[in-house]
């Protein structure tokens, strides 16, 4: 019997039924982490969901799991449209993995949603030492961290800015960062919980791209999580691309593909 948070190297966790038990752990912890300050997660229909209302990402405000037969599906995703609606998002975000039924695509199809982006989830493998010149952030440098999220993401600033100032104060959450003489040169976060650890944004200022400055982030990142007690770490990025490459080179493997569907629920607030 392959256990997937001691066992993260193992093969057998390609199958889709051991997938399924590694994709039930990183959602936990996803979840917990969208929480972080004021959040609250739970059940609506038959999803696992977070909601929070100072968590301007769609992280903090989304649905996994959805397991259930077509008809307790369809139900939960038009229950999912009022469910976001009255925390105020402009629109309900749900992410399919092999915790979901196959069935999802038609079902989100017939009720209004649609894929909005084909990501993959992967697991480090071995470990990391934290390079020179990659430090903890400090409440100094959360402006720097907000501007270069803001820029990646094209979001208000403001609501980041208060955003990270929550997550620093949790121990649960770290974020590193890189100097640049007197501004950042980058940064990443990660959350761990229950043995546990996610890497979930990098981002380097584009003048100093191609100069190992997100691989040292990543590998400082995965050593500040291994010590806070992470048995696994686990990354999800974008299908393809410069993304899936840049993950392998930090010494990530792919394990299973990520559906984001997403429903405009603008016409149901209030």
């Amino acid at each position: 019997m392959v256990d997937p948070l001691h066992d993260p190297d193992d093969p057998d966790l390609l199958d889709p039924y051991r997938a399924r038990d590694l994709a039930g752990l990183v959602e936990n912890a996803r979840l917990a982490s969208g929480a972080v300050r004021y959040g609250k997660v739970g059940r609506v229909g038959v999803a696992r969901v977070v909601v929070n209302r100072d968590d301007p990402l769609p992280t903090g405000n989304h649905a996994c799991a959805v397991y259930g037969s077509s008809a307790e599906v369809a139900g939960t995703l038009m229950e999912l449209e009022r469910t976001f609606a009255d925390v105020g998002r402009a629109e309900a975000v749900v992410y399919a993995s092999p915790t979901t039924v196959a069935e999802i695509e038609g079902l989100a199809d017939d009720t209004g949603w649609h894929a909005v982006e084909e990501s993959l989830v992967a697991v480090h493998r071995g470990t990391a030492a934290t390079p020179a010149g990659v430090r903890r952030a400090g409440d100094v440098d959360l402006p720097g961290v907000a501007e270069l999220l803001a820029d990646d993401l094209g979001m208000d600033g403001t609501r980041l800015l208060r955003h990270l100032g929550q997550r620093l104060d949790d121990p649960r959450c770290a974020i590193l960062v890189v100097d640049d003489g007197d501004r950042l040169a980058g940064f990443a976060s990660g959350f761990g919980d229950r043995g546990v650890g996610l890497v979930e944004h990098v981002v380097v200022r584009p003048a100093r791209r191609r100069r190992g400055v997100g691989g040292a982030l990543v590998g400082g990142l995965v050593s500040a999580l291994d010590d806070a007690g992470a048995l696994l770490v686990a990354a999800q990025v974008a299908e393809g691309g410069a993304g899936e490459r840049f993950a392998e080179a930090c010494g990530f493997e792919v394990r299973y593909p990520v559906t984001a569907y997403a429903r405009r629920v603008d016409e149901l607030l209030d």
